[in-house]
């Protein structure tokens, strides 16, 4: 039976709890529930595929994890990546298989194709192995609802990561609309997510081969960049879920991506609030900003840290630096780590958590749907109860 303490611990997002008092007090850094595990965390590394393995092997050696094996059956990136970043080859596998057995990792990290998440999940889930896997969790509900079922089954968590969850001025931003009268009742929010192309910034070879592959990734810019703001969205509603999805894509580069839609609008309803969603590969720069309007003030998270807040039109903005995210919860893998080993009383609706992802997966089909067929779908039409 899957616990309710369990699926609490299943819900990535204590970097806020600390970061904004959501349930911890002020001076957390010092609670008994966060500390520094002596012992590093055993991970599996599955994929070199996806360009954000960078950040982990690359990451500056905390002592809170420690990677015993990778799975990489393309042997010339594994040689690549092994002269790059210094690690021995000896820790490299062909398959999922030859690495747990010869390793036995604690826990795995998922850095391959989106379409085989699901896979990966199937292999460790019942061998009781913890997974992260890089945003979004699934290409579509079916494979969602598998990867869900099984960890649960299992009694695994299964946490789903995204740069945003680490931006301190997110954070921030959550601390300022949580106590409610700031800028008063959010009526929308816009989030612009994207960049000039993953062709056009240098994404590697192998990366592309599989982002702009409509099966493997699931959709081109929609879903590699709207799942940031449906994950985003859908923590500041609480979990809500919209009444209807509208969508508008377009293809405007053929020439460079023939089978993928490189722009994408997404809008989503709730009963008083209405979110727009921008997720292109046509920006002029990388961006991933998010605007929060309430009844009377708006916050403005212009990237990590950079933001800009209003209570009234008449006191004017005001520019704001937000402090960095404590050392030991600032990344995924520090949290990781800590999900892993300790317990935390979160929120189903968290950023990293399955059931927000769930949504967001289920948003990201939807707005598939809408685009496809030029009509809003109802939610309630379309997800029926089961």
């Amino acid at each position: 039976m899957y616990s309710s303490s369990l699926l609490l611990k299943t819900i990535p997002f204590f970097i806020l709890m600390i970061t904004t008092g959501f349930g911890f007090p002020k001076d957390s850094a010092n609670h008994p529930q966060i500390h520094t595990e002596t012992k590093p965390l055993k991970v599996g590394i599955i994929g070199l595929v996806h360009d954000h393995v960078h950040w982990v092997l690359g990451r500056e050696k905390i002592g809170d994890i420690e990677i015993v094996g990778i799975v990489e059956p393309n042997t010339a990136l594994a040689i690549k990546y092994s002269k790059q970043y210094g690690f021995s080859m000896d820790l490299v596998f062909a398959s999922m298989q030859e690495m747990a057995k010869a390793t036995k990792p604690e826990a795995v990290m998922a850095f391959n194709p989106v379409y085989d998440h699901l896979e990966v999940v199937e292999f460790f889930a019942p061998k009781g192995i913890d997974i992260m896997v890089e945003k979004p969790m699934a290409v579509n509900v079916a494979h969602a609802k598998k990867m869900i079922a099984l960890a649960k089954k299992h009694q695994i968590h299964l946490m789903t990561n995204y740069e945003t969850s680490w931006y301190a001025s997110n954070a921030k931003a959550f601390e300022i609309i949580d106590k409610g009268d700031t800028i008063g009742k959010i009526g929308k929010i816009v989030f612009n997510t994207g960049h000039p192309g993953p062709k056009e910034i240098g994404c590697s070879k192998e990366f592309l081969a599989w982002l702009t592959d409509p099966v493997l990734n699931g959709g081109g810019a929609l879903p590699d960049f709207g799942c940031y703001g449906a994950n985003l969205s859908t923590y500041i509603m609480k979990g809500e879920t919209p009444e209807t999805v509208t969508c508008v894509t377009q293809q405007t580069k053929p020439d460079i991506y023939p089978k993928v839609a490189d722009d994408a609008i997404i809008v989503l309803t709730y009963p008083k609030t209405q979110v727009v969603i921008q997720a292109s590969w046509n920006w002029s720069h990388s961006r991933k900003d998010m605007a929060i309007y309430g009844k009377h003030g708006y916050v403005i998270c212009e990237n990590n840290e950079d933001m800009k807040i209003m209570a009234n039109e008449k006191d004017g903005p005001k520019s704001i630096k937000a402090n960095a995210l404590p050392k030991g919860v600032h990344d995924p893998f520090a949290y990781f780590s800590k999900l892993v080993r300790e317990d935390f009383p979160l929120k189903s609706y968290d950023l990293g958590s399955m059931e927000n992802n769930l949504i967001v997966v289920q948003i990201l089909e939807a707005a598939k749907q809408a685009a496809k067929t030029g009509q809003t779908v109802v939610w309630d039409e379309y997800f029926k109860p089961e």
